[in-house]
């Protein structure tokens, strides 16, 4: 279905954009042509880093619609992956440090507690192996994972390898589940919406829905419920 236009910003039309679905509400994610601040679309709020990796973290209620400043991380990272699994938040993967190095582990942060703790190889790696990947340069990482929660159990799928997996909390491995559908509509045109229940098994994918598109699609998210 065609949703009504977006306000005109102009982080929203010219830039990368992000999106997020919480409970009714889909949340977009915008950034601006000549500065590197944030816009959170119906929430006004801008956030400023002038460029720099942060260790802030914040927490967005959207009844009211107001903003909660949490402790920082243990380590400052960018194109990271958050996620909700059994009551606690998890920061997990992207890139920090000094040089701008990706990083391998992971931060759960305790709600009650309210304290970070370092996980370390946490973020899935490449061909479904566990290793310790810290400080490689970013040059090394194409594509970033994209990584899910559901029923209290962390997924992470990579188009570029075509792999689902499955992390394992008490041995703090991923493990290879299966396979992504096919990507046929790559290249015919279509943008395809597929589901799988991994309460039913390894994946086998059901096709929901598809839609004829004239620009390429190169990316992929996944959603968890």
């Amino acid at each position: 279905m065609h949703l009504p236009r977006m306000t005109p910003y102009e982080c929203f039309i010219w830039s990368d954009k992000e999106s997020l679905a919480i409970r009714t509400e889909l949340l977009v994610f915008g950034k601006e042509v000549t500065s590197h601040s944030r816009r959170e679309s119906d929430f006004s709020r801008w956030v400023y880093s002038q460029g720099n990796i942060l260790d802030s973290v914040m927490l967005c209620n959207s009844e009211p619609k107001s903003w909660e400043t949490l402790p920082p991380m243990k380590k400052p990272r960018k194109m990271c992956f958050g996620v909700f699994m059994d009551e606690k938040f998890y920061v997990i993967g992207g890139i920090g440090g000094p040089d701008s190095k990706v990083l391998s582990c992971g931060e759960e942060y305790d709600l009650v507690m309210r304290e970070w703790m370092e996980i370390p190889n946490m973020s899935p790696t490449r061909n479904g192996s566990s290793g310790d990947n810290e400080g490689q340069s970013t040059a090394a990482v194409v594509t970033s994972p994209l990584v899910a929660a559901v029923n209290n159990e962390l997924y992470a799928t990579d188009y570029a390898d075509s792999e689902v997996r499955k992390y394992d909390k008490g041995r703090r491995v991923w493990v290879t589940v299966g396979r992504l559908p096919e990507r046929a509509g790559l290249m015919n045109g279509f943008i395809e919406l597929n589901s799988w229940r991994p309460s039913e098994g390894p994946p086998q994918w059901n096709l929901l829905a598809r839609k004829h598109s004239v620009n390429f699609v190169y990316n992929c998210a996944v959603m968890g419920c």
